[in-house]
């Protein structure tokens, strides 16, 4: 089930959770943020191509790409056994900006996005059939935990795809990551 902590940007151990779907979705649009909730058109197998996936979900993602103008589509997955795990869970976990929307769609597993917006950094736990909108320029990182397993749908209004700016800042080791997330929760 998804969660929503809210912390003063100081206190990382003075979160206050929900976990109504209507009040995450509720607080984050308070902050730009979108957070819904997408069904597949058909059931698929975990074992699913991307373009089975993008199938499954073509009404939602085209919805999307006439509301913003998302000019590229893809399906990433991501599981314990990648080679290159730690490396991009480190890119990841270091606070960033991006000049475009960062959206995902959670196909399947989980993912901990933590959103520092002024004063406060909000927490948000997505899984399957969870997606977040996070806008331009809003300063973020993402933990996909020590054993990552998530297959995730990405929209980008420019072919570049993922260009993160990072912000050098520390910020991100002061919070739990998501396995200490998912023990406390």
């Amino acid at each position: 089930m998804s969660a929503l902590s809210i912390y003063p940007a100081d206190q990382p151990q003075a979160g206050i959770t929900t976990r109504e779907f209507a009040d995450i979705s509720a607080q984050l649009a308070e902050i730009g943020v979108q957070f819904e909730r997408w069904q597949a058109a058909y059931e698929f197998g975990a074992d699913a191509d991307g373009q089975t996936v993008l199938d499954a979900y073509q009404d939602s993602v085209n919805h999307l790409k006439q509301s913003y103008g998302f000019q590229s589509v893809d399906v990433i997955s991501l599981t314990a056994d990648h080679p290159n795990k730690d490396q991009l869970r480190q890119k990841f976990l270091a606070e960033h900006t991006h000049d475009d929307f960062e959206v995902r769609f959670f196909v399947d597993g989980k993912g901990l996005f933590f959103l520092h917006v002024a004063d406060k950094v909000y927490a948000v736990l997505c899984e399957q059939g969870d997606l977040i909108s996070v806008p331009a320029n809003t300063t973020h990182w993402f933990d996909m935990g020590a054993e990552p397993n998530f297959k995730c749908i990405r929209l980008f209004t420019t072919e570049d795809g993922w260009v993160a700016n990072f912000t050098g800042s520390t910020i991100a080791a002061s919070f739990p990551t998501l396995d200490a997330y998912l023990a406390d929760l």
